[in-house]
């Protein structure tokens, strides 16, 4: 674990510190799955040790990303998505269909969806981390949030903070198309890298 080997990057250690939290590590479990001391984990998330390239490598299969994710520079065509090429995937069969629009790249702190919602969708009540930014692309929503409750249309946005209980449903006979934008966690893992192989959702044309 010598400092040489690997050029000082001042954005590594934020960039594994990062990766670390939205996979839920602590540093001690990060630490035992990479084989590395917490003390020296520690020192690298802080740019106080500089990792050899085969320790930044065990970190990086710790934290379910290739090298590159710290070594390479992402280029603007990367984070470019097409309409009719954009993942799509749905968690169950006759459930709401999710667009991906966000980018996977180091640093990265936003997720990005549309969400296709089917008339008469009720979410679940949510509580969590993190704040969302939705804005009704098409359709009519009755979104909860702390208690209050909004009728959402076409052109109308909120922002609010994950930390406030919240929920939604489509009481219309019509879909709604939602763009969905927020720093929630669970949707920055690598569990979430893995979404787009569940159920592929064939592409509706009719609401664009």
């Amino acid at each position: 674990m010598a400092r040489a080997g690997l050029k000082q990057d001042p954005q590594l250690g934020p960039l594994i510190r990062n990766r670390r939290k939205r996979l839920g590590f602590t540093l001690q479990s990060l630490g035992d799955l990479a084989g590395v001391s917490v003390g020296y984990l520690s020192q690298v998330e802080r740019d106080n040790a500089t990792p050899s390239l085969g320790t930044l490598a065990q970190i990086a299969q710790a934290l379910d990303v290739g090298l590159e994710y710290f070594v390479s520079t992402p280029k603007p065509v990367d984070s470019l998505t097409r309409a009719e090429r954009r993942p799509r995937f749905s968690i169950t069969e006759n459930g709401m269909t999710y667009e991906s629009l966000a980018a996977e790249f180091p640093g990265v702190e936003l997720s990005s969806f549309i969400l296709h919602t089917p008339p008469g969708f009720v979410s679940e009540l949510s509580q969590h981390e993190g704040e969302e930014i939705i804005y009704i692309l098409d359709g009519e929503i009755e979104q909860m949030l702390g208690g209050e409750v909004f009728t959402m249309r076409q052109g109308d946005s909120l922002h609010y903070s994950g930390a406030t209980p919240h929920s939604w449903k489509n009481l219309t006979d019509t879909p709604a198309r939602i763009l969905w934008v927020g720093t929630l966690t669970v949707l920055q893992s690598a569990g979430q890298r893995r979404l787009p192989t569940v159920t592929p959702a064939p592409r509706d044309n009719s609401n664009t």
